[in-house]
C-alpha cells in the first residue's frame, strides 16, 4: 500500500508560483510512474504532469513551459513548480502514482486569483 501526502498549495496572485510535494509512503520500493492532476469545479479531472523513475516526463500542453515535474526516487517524492499562474490553473491538484496500482493522494487546493 502507498499513501500520497501532498503540500504545498494555497492562494496566489495571477503570475506567481508556487511548488507543490507529495511524499509517498508505505513502500520501500521507488514508485513507477508520478505525478499530478488536478480537477476544477465542475470539470472532470485532467492530467497535468506526469514522470518515470528515469525522470522522463510527460506534461500536458496547457501547462508546458510554465510547470515543471520532477521527482528524487530515494524520497519517493515528486515536486511540481508552477510558475506564471493563471486563474485557469485554480484547481485541486491530486498526487498520483503508480505501481501494482493506482494510488492518489487527497488534494491541494490552488486558487490563482486575477
Amino acid at each position: 500500500q502507498v499513501q500520497l501526502v501532498e503540500s504545498g498549495g494555497g492562494l496566489v496572485q495571477a503570475g506567481g508560483s508556487l511548488r507543490l510535494s507529495c511524499a509517498a509512503s508505505g513502500s520501500t520500493f521507488i514508485i513507477p510512474l508520478m505525478g499530478w492532476y488536478r480537477q476544477a469545479a465542475g470539470k472532470q479531472r485532467e492530467l497535468v504532469a506526469t514522470i518515470r523513475i528515469s525522470s522522463i516526463a510527460n506534461v500536458a500542453d496547457s501547462v508546458k513551459g510554465r510547470f515543471t515535474i520532477s521527482r528524487d526516487n530515494a524520497k519517493n517524492t515528486v515536486y511540481l513548480q508552477m510558475n506564471s499562474l493563471k486563474p485557469e490553473d485554480t484547481a485541486v491538484y491530486y498526487c498520483y502514482a503508480l505501481r501494482a496500482q493506482e494510488y492518489w493522494g487527497q488534494g491541494t487546493q490552488v486558487i490563482v486569483s486575477s
